[in-house]
């Protein structure tokens, strides 16, 4: 198995006809929850499988940095979904969904504390004795920052990948959002992060409300996420970069053209 290469797209169902027409795409993340761990797949991952396109597992349930331990059902349902798509590794966050019984419905962040380092470690060492491959994990974009922080980003998520032994999914889009909401330079983090466990990225459109920019997966990319693609790539380039959308699908010749300038931003050949 190789890992994903080159610049790819969510699947979603809405999309999946457009999806399956790129001439030149060679792979694609699906939502994990969203693949049943027996029975028929959707038929457009199926296809997409006997194209030879990559088909990467993307958590968003697990809860890692939840005080509790990871449940062992969604785990191997993960585990499941990665052996039924063929799939080289799988993704989740670095964030917590539920506590106490009771489900955010979001993606909530932790503050950058050991403890919360230890907590995320001890869950993400559950989920790799099950899992049959690697597990890249991914930063979120937050609102707000924990009072109670005692470590920078950079080291808060440097120290978990370096105890756990996992690849970073480094999220572009949330890496400018953090920046754009806390005042700070994107490039800083960039600079201080270890961009040689990066498996891929994400790239994703978001939108300013209230004074505060919110990484919606439902607006168009802004050039300002472009831009910090290439001043990425110019450090180190990912293996692959994937366009999320989640919603508000554009007509097909905006999605193509997204695309397009993700791909130049990159220095990738294009998938349209």
């Amino acid at each position: 198995m190789t890992g994903p290469s080159g610049v790819g797209i969510g699947w979603r169902p809405e999309i999946a006809g457009f999806v399956a027409e790129l001439p030149g795409l060679r792979f694609v993340e699906v939502v994990a929850e969203g693949v049943p761990a027996s029975g028929p797949l959707p038929p457009g991952l199926t296809q997409l499988r006997d194209r030879a396109v990559t088909v990467v597992p993307h958590g968003v349930r697990l809860s890692l940095g939840g005080a509790e331990p990871v449940d062992p059902a969604r785990v191997a349902h993960l585990a499941a979904v990665a052996q039924r798509l063929d799939a080289p590794l799988v993704s989740e966050h670095i964030a917590f969904v539920r506590a106490g019984g009771l489900e955010a419905g979001h993606l909530l962040p932790l503050p950058r504390s050991r403890e919360a380092v230890d907590a995320v470690c001890a869950n993400v060492a559950r989920a790799q004795a099950e899992l049959p491959v690697p597990i890249a994990l991914e930063p979120i974009a937050a609102l707000l920052d924990w009072p109670d922080d005692e470590l920078t980003e950079a080291d808060f998520l440097t120290e978990i990948l370096d105890r756990t032994g996992a690849l970073l999914l480094l999220d572009v889009a949330n890496v400018h959002a953090n920046a754009r909401n806390r005042g700070a330079d994107p490039l800083a983090l960039l600079d201080r992060l270890p961009l040689e466990r990066v498996a891929y990225a994400h790239v994703a459109g978001g939108a300013e409300h209230g004074g505060l920019y919110h990484d919606t997966h439902t607006d168009p990319v802004p050039t300002a996420v472009l831009e910090l693609v290439g001043a990425l790539c110019a450090r180190r380039r990912p293996p692959a970069l994937l366009l999320e959308r989640d919603g508000h699908y554009p007509p097909a010749a905006e999605l193509r053209a997204e695309l397009d300038a993700l791909a130049s931003a990159a220095g990738f050949p294009a998938v349209t």
